[in-house]
């Protein structure tokens, strides 16, 4: 019995001298860097619904919208790809039109543009009452992965600054990193006023109504130990 005690305490007192050994004794400082910016997005998805409408007794046909649309666009030097059928109630037109005469037809459409004052550009080039509303679907900025590891680099560095000059008024050198800790992306997308341009009211329209589209604001943060020498 003496002798399971004994070794029991043997062991209790090396793992004792090994936590000991292993316990970080370093003076250390824990700070927090920050970088930010503001970007345009210059990827903008659109979407367009166009509608027949009656002029008079006349109907003005699915099919003529649109070829003002893929001309607009064309005009406006955005490549065929970037406008796109996203939903389309005009598929039984023929059935429709023969169950009831005054069935008009609709298609909305999804546009991708870098500028939105070519959007504005295009749309007055369609016929204004034929547009039953447009919507901004979403919005990116194509070099954002590039940017988020510039403004995580500089924030790293203004976590280096921070702590060189706290040590600096005590007296004290800065040594190695001993931790870095990611403190996640912070996107802010931007705010707009979402419009639709209602056929009713294109007779009083005569340009394309402005979008106020603010900047997508990055924040970003990290976290850093330093040794203190």
């Amino acid at each position: 019995m003496k002798k399971l005690i004994a070794i029991a305490l043997v062991a209790f007192l090396g793992l004792s001298s090994a936590m000991a050994q292993q316990a970080d004794l370093r003076r250390k400082i824990n700070v927090s860097g920050s970088a930010e910016t503001e970007v345009t997005p210059d990827i903008i998805y659109i979407s367009i619904s166009l509608k027949e409408y009656l002029n008079g007794k006349k109907k003005v046909e699915i099919t003529d919208l649109e070829k003002q649309l893929y001309a607009a666009v064309q005009k406006a030097g955005i490549s065929k790809e970037n406008l796109t059928i996203s939903n389309l109630s005009s598929w039984n037109y023929a059935t429709e039109k023969k169950k009831n005469p005054d069935f008009l037809a609709s298609k909305q459409y999804r546009l991708k543009v870098s500028d939105l004052n070519k959007f504005n550009s295009i749309i007055d080039e369609i016929d204004a009452k034929g547009i039953a509303g447009t919507n901004i679907e979403s919005y990116d900025y194509s070099k954002i992965e590039t940017l988020k590891k510039d403004l995580k680099i500089k924030a790293l560095l203004n976590a280096k600054e921070k702590a060189t000059y706290m040590l600096t008024a005590l007296g004290d050198k800065l040594g190695n990193v001993i931790e870095i800790m990611d403190g996640g992306d912070n996107i802010i997308q931007p705010v707009y006023r979402n419009y639709m341009m209602k056929a009713s009211m294109a007779e009083s329209a005569d340009a394309a109504p402005e979008i106020d589209f603010k900047k997508i604001k990055l924040n970003f943060t990290i976290n850093a130990v330093f040794e203190i020498k």
